[in-house]
């Protein structure tokens, strides 16, 4: 398999001390990506090598978290990692843009939290991030719903170039989910260059933002890079 890393950290599993394991590969090439470098591949690393940093880190970690790149794209490692993750008794969690409902099917059963990129509305995908799989997100939305036992939380990353609060509002009338979480875009190491002069939303533009769709989607945050998480 093929990763780009992992970190210990306490903020991608809420409430929980989580390993964070970067697998590598996307299909999608969404212009505000920060980790292009793992579209096409990473460090070849086998499972077993995997398994020992799990077991290494079972003492002082709640949760394993599996992120990308796209996760699915190597669905029998993920499910793998995932399963051997459930056995020593951790939290799991998966990070997915939802390009492959039926793969996410099958890894549901080894799930505690899933987090699904909502980019842009449904009918905006081929247009904004150049893909057009609004159905395919729209359908593993739905699926996660039908399990009750998986948290779900959508986030979407707020590029002011690309996006319009009514954007956001358009989101928020087409998904059902847990919790939403609205992202500060940032403007450092993004796949296209044009972006790199777009200005990051700041927090206060995020709030308005989150207020507005507070009324459709009850639990809702933000998160900037000057304050972290924010429940508003």
């Amino acid at each position: 398999m093929e990763i780009g890393g992992n970190i210990i950290s306490s903020v991608e599993y809420h409430g929980k001390i989580s390993l964070v394991i970067f697998m590598a590969k996307c299909p999608l090439r969404c212009p505000y990506c920060h980790n292009s470098e793992l579209l096409d591949g990473g460090e070849e690393i086998s499972l077993s090598e995997i398994f020992k940093i799990i077991d290494d880190s079972s003492e002082y970690i709640d949760a394993v978290v599996v992120s990308g790149g796209e996760p699915l794209v190597q669905l029998d490692e993920l499910v793998s990692i995932l399963k051997y993750s459930k056995r020593l008794k951790l939290k799991t969690k998966l990070d997915t843009s939802a390009y492959y409902p039926n793969r996410l099917k099958k890894v549901l059963p080894y799930l505690d939290y899933l987090a699904i990129d909502v980019k842009v509305p449904y009918n905006k995908y081929k247009e904004i991030i150049g893909s057009d799989i609004g159905e395919k997100v729209e359908k593993s939305v739905k699926i996660v719903n039908a399990d009750p036992n998986i948290f779900l939380e959508c986030r979407t990353t707020y590029v002011p170039n690309l996006l319009t609060s009514k954007d956001i509002e358009q989101i928020s009338r087409e998904i059902e989910c847990d919790l939403y979480t609205i992202q500060q875009f940032r403007n450092k190491n993004v796949l296209d260059g044009n972006l790199e002069d777009v200005e990051s939303p700041s927090p206060n533009e995020l709030k308005k933002l989150a207020k507005k769709i507070k009324p459709v989607l009850n639990k809702v945050k933000i998160k900037t890079s000057e304050f972290g998480e924010e429940c508003i």
